[in-house]
């Protein structure tokens, strides 16, 4: 059995034994929520079922990382209570959907660019240097844009060796987003999708081997969220942003970018924060979304799904900032608490 069928199968188990987890007496009390989503934010949200799980005994939730992708597409079906992703569900799919979904941000995340450059600590490059990287266009690691960005280190002719995740991933949406707001060139060529049409590179479809491939693969060059990054010891690239200063990712970097673009945000938090302006905003900076039914088919899973909802938007945004990611800005946060209240 296939990776994909063994996923499709634990979510219909999980459907399956729902009627059955417990016993008569505590029919009216205990529920299993089951969610599908993107392996970007995964640890913060077994963390999240966790301590919810121990503040509320009656609620289980379980989460299958299967990419953003195939998380809309099963929501949008009727399938699982709620799922996860790194980019906004497209119009057209939201139009055609059986069921109205809400999306929802529930953490902001930045994209970090990990490299494995001997001799290369605190790399700088810039978007359009890593638009050409990506195109397949800039091959060695001493071409003369990267020195430019670079003058204090000594960079050998090291091939570059691109590495980037398989199609359907919410992670090369928010990367390529960024990309090709700074370079038309990447628009026309690769675009802007969970699926871009990357001209060069080698596919990976989990984080954690990625960040292996990068790891053992002098020359190579990455990129990941934030917090699997750190956790993997890889160096992160600086990125010149809007204002011409090169940041290094960070919770403050990327929370400043969330800030200066908070009053541009609309009803539907469809609002892009890459190359945010602000000296200190780092340019790949994005929600991560929960997209969630509006109305449970099932009164009583909806309701569990709202409480859900009512504690990650409380308790659950203090706890991602404890353990290192950025929450939502107090602004953004009050309006997300208010779209959320329309789950049921």
């Amino acid at each position: 059995m296939n990776l994909a069928a063994e996923r499709l199968m634990s979510i219909a188990c999980a459907m399956l034994i729902l009627p059955v987890l417990c016993s008569p007496v505590q029919a009216q009390t205990s529920i299993m929520l089951v969610a599908t989503g993107s392996s970007l934010p995964e640890p913060l949200y077994l963390l999240w079922n966790e301590e919810y799980h121990r503040a509320h005994a009656e609620t289980q939730l379980r989460y299958l990382p299967e990419g953003t992708g195939e998380s809309a597409t099963r929501i949008l079906a009727g399938a699982g209570d709620l799922g996860g992703g790194d980019a906004p569900i497209p119009e057209k799919q939201l139009k055609g959907a059986a069921h109205p979904v809400v999306e929802l941000p529930a953490v902001l995340i930045g994209i970090a660019i990990v490299y494995n450059v001997p001799g290369a600590a605190n790399l700088r490059l810039s978007g359009p240097v890593l638009a050409n990287i990506f195109l397949g266009k800039t091959t060695s690691w001493n071409d003369p844009e990267i020195a430019k960005l670079n003058p204090e280190l000594h960079l050998s002719a090291l091939p570059i060796k691109v590495i980037h995740r398989t199609d359907g991933k919410g992670s090369s949406y928010i990367f390529s987003d960024y990309l090709a707001k700074i370079s038309a060139d990447f628009l026309t060529k690769a675009g802007r999708s969970v699926s871009p049409k990357w001209p060069a590179g080698v596919g990976i479809n989990r984080t954690e081997d990625l960040l292996d491939k990068v790891r053992k693969t002098p020359g190579s060059i990455g990129y990941t969220e934030l917090n699997w990054a750190e956790k993997s010891g890889l160096p992160m690239a600086h990125l010149r942003n809007a204002a011409g200063e090169f940041i290094k990712p960070s919770v403050a970097s990327i929370a400043d970018a969330a800030s200066a673009l908070a009053g541009k945000m609309t009803e539907d938090f469809r609002v892009s924060l890459v190359n945010a302006p602000g000296k200190a905003s780092y340019p790949i900076a994005s929600f991560t979304w929960l997209y969630v039914p509006e109305r449970a088919q099932d009164p009583a899973r909806g309701q569990a799904v709202a409480e859900y909802l009512k504690w990650v938007y409380s308790a659950g945004q203090e706890l991602a900032r404890e353990h290192g990611y950025a929450p939502l800005p107090p602004a953004v946060l009050e309006k997300v608490r208010a779209k959320a209240a329309m789950v049921r």
